[in-house]
């Protein structure tokens, strides 16, 4: 791959901060990622980490090594998309879910639409399906799950999980879609052919449309404020009108009229038109 640098790199008047620079716009041109809408000292910390891990003195240094090993490619977009991810994460919110939202809406649709935003390795996808199966309801749901990340979404496609993602699952859930192997579990193979998984970049791609329900949690603590914003709207017009956004425990919208949205309950945004 040829030199795609635009701005010219640091010589003897060498600065941490226009080295850093550089490499947020040649990670743009080369992955179309763009690092500036994520935080910049949480991200910046988190990847001189890794730079200094291979030995790379600059970003300069280890963006050359990036585009020349599919490797160090993959590990960094493992580092940034932050992949941390549980079954029934924080489960009173699952339950509320489950047991109030899910029952009005089927009650009102004859078929869901679900999207599962930033899934990382499958966790949050396969709780909705294992819900809807508990409903009586995965075959009238279409369950998208989505990630900028192909190496998570691989692991989400095979569904074996270690032992510590489960420890939230109800007991009944547990024996009823995952099989033990190998010291592992292994999810359901209905739970799987009923989630369609595909790579997606949340801050570039555009979105669809008529979801019934959106989930993305713990996902826009890493965006910078103006990000957060453009998501939000752009989430809020992908809903349905009496559509719901299924955010994290960390992520509470305070003016969620700006959007169209009203709280429906804690962590739960209702498209109002």
């Amino acid at each position: 791959m040829g030199d795609i640098r635009s701005i010219p790199s640091a010589g003897s008047g060498f600065s941490e901060d226009e080295d850093f620079t550089r490499f947020v716009v040649n990670i743009k041109r080369l992955t179309s990622i763009d690092l500036s809408q994520y935080k910049e000292n949480q991200m910046r910390r988190r990847l001189t980490t890794l730079r200094m891990k291979h030995g790379f003195r600059t970003f300069d240094e280890y963006f050359a090594a990036l585009t020349a090993e599919a490797r160090l490619r993959n590990e960094f977009l493992d580092r940034m998309t932050i992949n941390v991810s549980e079954f029934w994460r924080n489960p009173n919110r699952w339950q509320v879910l489950r047991e109030k939202f899910l029952p009005q809406m089927l009650n009102q649709s004859s078929r869901l639409s679900i999207w599962s935003a930033a899934c990382s390795t499958g966790e949050e996808p396969y709780t909705l399906a294992m819900i809807m199966d508990s409903l009586g309801a995965l075959d009238r749901t279409s369950v998208l799950a989505t990630d900028i990340d192909d190496g998570v979404l691989a692991k989400a496609r095979e569904g074996i999980y270690l032992e510590r993602s489960l420890r939230d699952v109800p007991s009944d859930f547990k024996s009823k879609y995952f099989v033990p192997e190998d010291g592992a579990f292994r999810i359901d193979g209905r739970l799987k052919k009923a989630i369609k998984f595909q790579k997606q970049n949340l801050l570039l791609d555009s979105f669809g449309s008529h979801f019934d329900l959106i989930v993305c949690r713990n996902v826009m603590i890493y965006f910078t404020e103006d990000a957060k914003h453009i998501l939000y709207g752009k989430f809020a017009q992908a809903l349905k009108p009496g559509g719901l956004l299924f955010v994290g425990s960390t992520e509470q919208i305070f003016s969620p009229g700006q959007y169209g949205l009203e709280t429906a309950d804690t962590f739960f945004y209702r498209r109002v038109n």
